[in-house]
């Protein structure tokens, strides 16, 4: 590869370019060479013969220089003025401005919005009904039941994700009984930190803090799964086999998600409690019997039972979402990842909207007066 060589005699009035005009070759040396270029009068006489090799970038560095215009006197070959004149061409081309967004696009991309979500609350509902009709074929033929597939995904839902949630959970606990003994001690209401521990963690921060890691663990392996059996073509085969695959693929995972949730619930409020429960015992001196004898006098039992409650039905909702978003790839890599990645957002904003409505309904039951 040479070098690229310019040069310039004011008493001959020449302009000689050589060597290599390459994007490589001048990348090194591009601004003392715009600067070079920038000094040539516009008279100049233009030598390009000995040019060794030219490219776009080149070709578009002297079409600059020469202010956008044949110069009047130039020694070229036949291959750089092709070159030169599809320059010059796309440069008098006028630069595209893009289209203003009027009020009639933000309608368009409205009512496109609102197709999707109606296309996709149709597909749900139709899963949904599907179970509900595979569920009466099962009860009348009970020999169907899927039980090895149940067994295995209660196994990875639940016992493989209890090391995860028992770390968050009790790291919650911690936090949570520090910063409100922050607070409590500066009121002299130590022994409220059990009133607050017990009743956030087992009604609202347990459920809620299961189902963000379910969903993104669980809900999001369960798209996975089904989309690399979609776009591998397996589900297909399944259903020329005759297989129904909401028995075999979804029902399965559904079942396994909304029996482990509660037990997963239960599993990560107690650790949480017991990460509260050292928090207290370290920043306010409060024994683990003190905070064991009161907590059942302080929290209801019916917030045990809401939290649970609310664990079964975030489960069933993560399976369904993720199940419903999973069977919707459509054989590429590209639809893989944005339906995963779908599947986790809608399922956690769900669970959200359900916890809302969950407060609202159960604000009377299981506070105490």
């Amino acid at each position: 590869m040479a070098q690229p060589d310019f040069g310039y005699r004011s008493e001959t009035g020449v302009a000689r370019v050589r060597g290599d005009w390459t994007l490589r070759a001048l990348a090194p040396t591009v601004g003392t060479l715009r600067r070079q270029l920038a000094g040539v009068p516009q008279d100049a006489d233009w030598r390009l013969d000995e040019l060794e090799r030219l490219d776009s970038f080149g070709a578009t560095l002297l079409w600059r220089a020469w202010g956008r215009r044949w110069p009047a006197r130039l020694q070229l070959g036949d291959e750089q003025r092709r070159l030169l004149e599809d320059i010059a061409a796309a440069s008098a081309q006028p630069v595209p401005v893009p289209p203003r967004f009027t009020a009639v696009d933000a309608l368009v991309l409205l009512g496109t919005a609102v197709l999707a979500f109606r296309a996709h609350l149709a597909d749900f509902i139709r899963l949904l009904g599907q179970l509900l009709l595979d569920l009466l074929r099962l009860l009348r033929q009970p020999r169907e039941w899927p039980l090895l597939e149940i067994s295995a995904n209660l196994h990875k839902v639940g016992v493989k994700a209890m090391p995860v949630t028992a770390l968050v959970g009790f790291l919650i606990g911690v936090v949570l009984s520090y910063l409100s003994a922050l607070q409590l001690r500066a009121f002299g209401a130590d022994i409220f930190i059990v009133n607050i521990l017990g009743l956030g963690i087992i009604r609202e921060l347990g459920p809620v803090l299961v189902s963000v890691l379910v969903a993104g663990r669980s809900g999001s392996a369960m798209t996975a799964q089904l989309g690399v059996m979609r776009v591998t073509e397996e589900v297909d085969a399944l259903s020329a086999m005759g297989i129904s695959r909401t028995i075999r693929l979804v029902l399965p995972k559904v079942i396994a998600l909304t029996l482990a949730m509660p037990l997963l619930v239960l599993w990560t409020s107690g650790v949480a409690l017991f990460g509260g429960m050292v928090s207290a015992w370290v920043q306010l001196d409060l024994s683990f019997g003190f905070f064991i004898d009161t907590l059942p006098r302080v929290v209801p039992i019916a917030n045990l039972y809401i939290g649970l409650a609310k664990g079964a039905v975030f489960g069933l909702l993560i399976a369904l979402v993720a199940c419903h978003f999973g069977l919707r790839v459509a054989p590429n890599t590209e639809s893989l990842s944005s339906n995963t990645t779908a599947s986790v957002v809608s399922a956690i904003t769900l669970v959200i909207l359900v916890d809302a409505v969950f407060a609202i309904a159960t604000r009377s039951i299981g506070v105490p007066g």
